[in-house]
């Protein structure tokens, strides 16, 4: 099919452009943008986007799809919906699946489920432990074989060093990138909540800050010590910007993202003990948001996540200490990021980069961008279309979002994978 998108203000990060043009799709791929292609070009279908934003398809480096296993709720065809319908086109998944993510099989599986529901572009984590106990090393090159873009512990991170120093030094070899969440398990001592004035008011058991950066210490010193490639997920305090930062001056190959909620929320949304905003990492104090605001903006922090975990409602109606930790993000990751600019954070541009074209250069893919022969993964975005978050509408099979009730500008209003229409609102 030959789609022609005219008068429609394009911004791609990776080429620089951002101006009102016209997009032109033949054969499922970029055909042009802005003059016509050389062939003989018969549009099909027509769409005016006058007034309207075209962004390539997000690329998001942490969502659990809540397959295969029954850990979370929903499934691989679920979860791509709600990713279209937040213009997600490509996905890493975790390997805290249920069988954990540790094996060629499991791999395929995935890879499988994901061409049955043809929505969106699925890329699987493995894990770099067998059943992610942090003990015995997963086989990993026969994890990339299979498909895996990078290996990771998901929220289970390795404890012991000397193992953790054997992964990274294994994966350095043979050109594997691993995906390190750095957290002190003695540090973490069991607590649910922000070490700090909330967490100490309502008598929740605490996470300091240092469980992070601790952990983060050790993993930078064995990242330099094994030349692994290294990519931080989820940071969520102010040190831990500042120690990323210099690690960078210092030439260490390493990246690092933060999860959304976390550029928004703090401490204080706890202060109900409402367990939708039970998260892992725990939403931090006021500074940190700032710090990783500022971290961003100077681009210590490379790239934006949704760290979607869809959950069972039942799951969140637990006291805060016994919920599950985790939100349901998908569909609000770009109208929280584009947040960011109304409120001075990031340039339009740079928002769009954090979702697009560094993601996709951190795994190493050829997505995140409007190039010529690309696939045509792209969403058409209404920034006048006023909507409010209502949880139970969630595509997703989880409506465990902290963020029900925000009045947000501007909404997807389409998105192509492929060159095919997967959502319309």
């Amino acid at each position: 099919m030959n789609l022609l998108v005219k008068n429609i203000r394009i911004i791609d990060p990776l080429q620089n452009i951002d101006e009102v043009t016209n997009l032109y799709v033949s054969q499922k791929k970029i055909a042009a943008i802005g003059t016509p292609p050389p062939a003989k070009f018969n549009a099909e279908t027509t769409i005016d986007g006058t007034g309207k934003l075209l962004f390539p398809g997000l690329v998001d480096l942490q969502a659990r799809l809540a397959e295969p296993g029954s850990y979370y709720k929903g499934s691989i065809a679920t979860e791509t919906k709600a990713a279209v319908a937040g213009g997600i086109t490509t996905i890493c998944c975790p390997p805290d699946t249920n069988p954990v993510n540790d094996c060629q099989a499991v791999t395929e599986l995935i890879k499988r489920r994901a061409r049955q529901a043809a929505t969106a572009f699925v890329l699987p984590i493995g894990a770099i432990t067998q059943g992610l106990e942090g003990k015995l090393l997963a086989n990993m090159v026969s994890l990339k074989k299979a498909g895996c873009i990078a290996l990771s512990q998901a929220n289970q991170p390795i404890q012991n060093s000397l193992i953790l120093k054997n992964a990274m030094a294994y994966a350095a070899c043979n050109n594997i990138t691993v995906m390190l969440r750095c957290e002190d398990q003695q540090l973490k001592n069991d607590g649910v909540a922000h070490s700090g004035a909330v967490s100490s008011h309502l008598g929740l058991a605490e996470i300091s800050s240092s469980a992070e950066t601790v952990a983060l210490a050790r993993d930078l010193i064995l990242v330099a010590e094994t030349g692994v490639k290294a990519h931080f997920s989820l940071i969520s305090t102010a040190k831990s910007v500042e120690m990323i930062g210099e690690a960078k001056k210092q030439g260490l190959p390493i990246t690092c993202d933060v999860a959304i909620a976390q550029l928004h929320l703090t401490e204080y949304d706890v202060m109900e003990f409402n367990s939708l905003f039970n998260t892992t990492p725990p939403l931090r104090s006021k500074d940190d948001k700032e710090a990783l605001r500022i971290g961003l903006k100077t681009g210590v922090i490379d790239a934006i996540v949704s760290d979607h975990t869809p959950l069972n409602r039942d799951d969140k109606l637990l006291p805060f200490g016994e919920s599950k930790p985790g939100i349901s993000s998908l569909e609000t990751l770009l109208s929280l990021a584009l947040k960011l600019v109304e409120e001075g954070v990031l340039d339009l541009l740079s928002a769009i980069q954090k979702l697009t074209q560094n993601p996709a250069k951190i795994i190493g893919i050829n997505k995140g961008s409007l190039t010529i022969g690309n696939p045509a993964d792209f969403c058409i975005y209404n920034p006048d279309h006023d909507w409010v978050l209502d949880r139970t509408k969630l595509v997703s099979a989880g409506d465990n979002s902290a963020f029900d009730g925000w009045q947000f500008t501007g909404k997807v209003e389409a998105t192509y994978f492929q060159g095919r229409l997967v959502y319309g609102d």
